[in-house]
């Protein structure tokens, strides 16, 4: 790990703490993040709180930790999870969004699997509403419950977590009904598909986050279907063969369509997609940042074609980081991101509104979006892989 890269992603928690960081309802042993900086009176009390974007919080709180397991941040991501128990005002698995419990799934997981966390007494039930969450009759989980909305930000997060979990034919299931239903003909990963009277209707729209969670599940999925077998990570195998490959094609399909020609993420706003902006939005590319490092830490075979691709990876992460560090604004010394993440940032104003209001789809945006949350932890998440690869490529073995 580049001593860099540590530094600026030890700054970028540092600044999320600082600025958005609160207690629930002043009640002790709690946190939760702000949706806003600077937030209104109603920001301050949770009024609105946004459960994923929460999820998430805790990820990048797991991957700092990953990083050096302080005390304090274990405790950190212990009131976490407790403030958005009590916030909730219900168990965790009372949530009638599907990929909002998964997400939250995924980061408990991964808070579980440190050293000295423990383990996590809300996720064994979250877990299991997820899985009972799989329509029978598609195969896959919808957006929604009740809905006729099957979309990838629902499934995509759902195989990683069938696959870490030792779910592999799930896993494989769910990665099966996005292949090759929801690829279109540059490579990419389309939204999801609404359930009709006349049969199945494709929304078409290009997010960063669906690259993102796509190449995770394949990374996962082809790593579950080796140990299994029983074969080494870095062999060159048959076994995981046609979900490797398909990560050389995506990740060759983002640098293509998603990137500038310099590798920095955040093309394609102009064909329906999202890549800038605030609201919900303002996580896409950082998710996508997230599984393109794992693409480079865990991408099976030591072939070509996937050394290669895992180049490609670390390149796009590296510039994107790169170039966010440069366009950021210092605030009392600390960094504050851009949405865009080949522009300047931009200084929020008390007033203005995007995260503290409910979103009305994804990437909804009314304001200036650095304000949200959801922009800094995205920022946050970049420096964080950044910091992962940075240095040699890591061993595939692990």
């Amino acid at each position: 790990m580049d001593e860099l890269w540590d530094h600026r992603a030890d700054l970028a928690e540092q600044a999320v703490f600082e600025r958005h960081a609160s207690r629930l309802w002043g009640i002790p042993k709690t946190t939760l993040g702000v949706i806003a900086w600077p937030p209104s009176t109603r920001d301050k009390f949770f009024y609105h709180w946004h459960y994923w974007w929460q999820a998430h919080f805790i990820d990048c709180q797991v991957d700092a930790a990953t990083r050096r397991d302080t005390g304090l941040r274990l405790r950190a991501i212990r009131r976490t999870i407790r403030g958005m128990r009590i916030r909730n005002r219900r168990p965790l698995p009372y949530n009638d969004f599907y990929d909002d419990r998964t997400w939250l799934a995924l980061a408990m997981h991964r808070a579980q699997d440190l050293p000295k966390y423990g383990t996590v007494r809300y996720l064994p039930g979250l877990e299991a509403s997820i899985i009972e969450g799989v329509d029978p009759l598609t195969g896959a989980l919808p957006w929604k419950v009740d809905e006729n909305f099957f979309n990838v930000p629902t499934n995509g997060p759902a195989a990683i977590l069938a696959a870490r979990t030792g779910r592999t034919d799930l896993a494989a299931q769910l990665v099966e009904w996005i292949y090759p239903r929801l690829i279109n003909t540059e490579g990419l990963v389309m939204d999801g598909v609404r359930l009709r009277v006349h049969g199945e209707d494709p929304v078409t729209q290009i997010h960063t986050y669906n690259q993102g969670v796509v190449l995770g599940a394949l990374v996962e999925l082809a790593r579950a279907q080796r140990r299994e077998a029983g074969i080494p990570q870095r062999a060159v195998s048959e076994v995981g063969t046609e979900q490797i490959t398909r990560v050389h094609q995506l990740v060759q399909a983002v640098a293509s369509n998603l990137a500038s020609p310099e590798g920095v993420i955040g093309l394609g706003t102009g064909r329906g997609g999202s890549g800038n902006g605030g609201g919900d939005g303002g996580l896409f590319k950082g998710i996508l940042a997230r599984y393109l490092a794992l693409v480079v830490t865990g991408l099976p075979s030591d072939d070509r074609m996937s050394r290669a691709t895992r180049q490609l990876a670390k390149r796009l992460v590296m510039q994107s980081a790169d170039s966010v560090w440069h366009h950021r604004l210092e605030v009392d010394g600390l960094p504050l991101f851009g949405s865009s993440w080949m522009d300047d940032a931009a200084l929020p104003q008390s007033g203005n509104r995007i995260g503290s209001t409910i979103a009305t789809g994804a990437g909804a945006d009314l304001g200036v979006p650095e304000r949200d949350l959801s922009v800094q932890l995205s920022g946050w998440m970049l420096m964080e892989a950044a910091a992962k690869i940075s240095g040699d490529t890591p061993d595939i073995t692990r």
